[in-house]
């Protein structure tokens, strides 16, 4: 498989086994090295999970087993401000859902649908659930309805456009998980505990992890003026506000390799989507060491940026950061504000590396979805709907005004 897209099975995958709990806020730098220990152990295969074909889905699925059926957070958010759900028509046939395998791993995908056919008798739900690398081509192939994923990557994108003659509509139904490894952590920017800095703007960002452009994307269009020149690289921490003796220090930045989705993902939000990454970046992948356990390319970053005063990294976030490493505040803006990464920010979209899923369709220039997608749609990102999301407890809910937003793509 090829993982610039998002179309990725990872040898192994970032894990924590969670119990249920409240949690609040992101742990200081001070935060359990020991939950950073065991989350290594659990990434590596269980007695079932070596009896199949490394990488496969039924492999990940038997490694993530545990985790799928386990809560990452117990927080219940204030969801009455979203509409119930009114059927608005009743449709019948089947309605073929493909990709995101952890809906299906967790109880949500099951919990969805015997809650939607109990609105809608005429219509029989069937799932596909086995990666979100297969979303977008089952639906360009015709084999889908609907592919969940997030999203999807340039020759998706491209694959769809050639086939179809218009891009894929996509109406996104849930936040990235606050802590949940697996089931798409969002980003943070950490840097080692040292560092003075405490804040960063996507703009700085840009500087420190980009270079020189002659354009950027959106979708599968090329667009000139996000173009940049060499004038807006910061490569010294004395570019960030810092002085002293941390003026004239060299930035050291740390990523993903840049084939991984995440490294894709941060390009879409920090890079303009642009394939101009500062040419001294180190980048990491997951790979199996000599005595046969899976060093994770996220913990060689933290691994990285904890035992280097200078160094800088963007990492998915999950709970238990060695001591050694702190997470930034960042700013959409070049001036504020600064918005810190813990739960009430992420569901409310205001930490602007927030990620998301979101359901992607057909549906032709000038008309409308199917009705049996419409309707779909609108339990989903109904009360009840996100009422199952939160009892899941590893994506977070919409709020009211996101909702209403996705909701207002359907017109």
């Amino acid at each position: 498989m090829n993982p610039t897209n998002g179309r990725i099975a990872l040898v192994a995958v970032l894990a924590i086994m969670v119990s249920q709990r409240t949690i609040a806020q992101v742990p200081n730098a001070a935060a359990s090295a020991t939950c950073d220990a065991e989350c290594a152990a659990q990434s590596q295969p269980n007695e079932e999970s070596k009896r199949l074909p490394t990488g496969s889905a039924a492999e990940r699925k038997a490694r993530m087993a545990a985790r799928a059926n386990a809560p990452a957070y117990t927080r219940k958010f204030d969801l009455s401000g979203l509409p119930p759900y009114v059927p608005q028509e009743h449709p019948a046939g089947v309605l073929r859902v493909a990709g995101n395998n952890y809906v299906g791993d967790s109880p949500l995908g099951q919990w969805w649908k015997a809650a939607f056919e109990k609105f809608q008798p005429g219509i029989r739900i069937e799932y596909d659930l086995q990666t979100a690398a297969i979303a977008v081509p089952r639906l360009y192939f015709d084999l889908a309805d609907i592919g969940i994923n997030h999203e999807p990557g340039f020759y998706d994108r491209l694959s769809y456009l050639r086939l179809k003659g218009f891009a894929p509509t996509g109406i996104s139904v849930f936040t990235g998980s606050y802590d949940y490894v697996g089931w798409q952590n969002n980003l943070v920017i950490i840097v080692n505990e040292k560092n003075p800095l405490t804040r960063i703007t996507l703009k700085q960002l840009d500087g420190v992890f980009g270079s020189l452009r002659d354009g950027g994307w959106v979708g599968t269009d090329w667009h000139p003026e996000f173009s940049r020149g060499r004038e807006d690289d910061i490569r010294k921490w004395g570019q960030l506000g810092l002085g002293g003796d941390w003026a004239d220090k060299p930035i050291n930045v740390h990523g993903y390799s840049v084939r991984y989705a995440t490294a894709i993902e941060f390009s879409d939000k920090v890079l303009q989507a642009s394939d101009k990454w500062n040419g001294d970046l180190h980048t990491y992948a997951n790979y199996r060491k000599p005595d046969g356990t899976t060093y994770l390319e996220a913990n060689q970053i933290v691994d990285h940026v904890k035992n280097d005063p200078y160094a800088i990294g963007y990492v998915r976030f999950h709970q238990g950061f060695p001591p050694g490493v702190k997470v930034l505040a960042v700013s959409k803006g070049d001036h504020g504000p600064y918005v810190e990464y813990n739960i009430d920010t992420l569901q409310q979209r205001s930490y602007p590396l927030w990620g998301d899923q979101s359901f992607w369709f057909t549906v032709k220039p000038g008309e409308k979805a199917d009705p049996k997608v419409r309707e779909f749609i609108r339990f989903v990102l109904s009360r009840e709907g996100q009422e199952l999301v939160q009892r899941d407890g590893k994506y977070l809910p919409l709020t009211p005004q996101i909702a209403a937003q996705e909701l207002a793509k359907l017109q």
